[in-house]
C-alpha cells in the first residue's frame, strides 16, 4: 500500500521508497526514511499529502507520496 492510499488519521511505518537516489536523499533530509512511523493527516484523491513524522508536519506532492510504500 502506498502513502496516497491512506485515510486521514492512520499511522503506519515506511516499508520502502521507490524513487531515484536524488528523491530518496531529499526525503531523508526531511526525515522520511525506511522504518520511520508516520501519521497521515490529510490525504486527498489529487494534490498534496500532509503527514506527521517525528513531531513535524510535512506536505509532500502527490507524485512523490505515491512512491512511498507503507505497512
Amino acid at each position: 500500500m502506498c502513502l496516497i492510499d491512506l485515510k486521514g488519521g492512520e499511522t503506519v511505518v515506511i516499508e520502502s521508497i521507490n524513487a531515484g537516489t536524488a528523491a530518496q536523499k531529499r526525503l531523508a533530509d526531511l526525515g522520511v526514511s525506511v522504518g520511520k512511523e508516520i501519521k497521515a493527516l490529510n490525504v486527498l484523491l489529487y494534490g498534496p499529502v500532509q503527514i506527521e513524522i517525528s513531531g513535524s508536519s510535512l506536505i509532500l506532492g502527490h507524485g512523490i507520496a505515491s512512491k512511498i510504500i507503507v505497512k
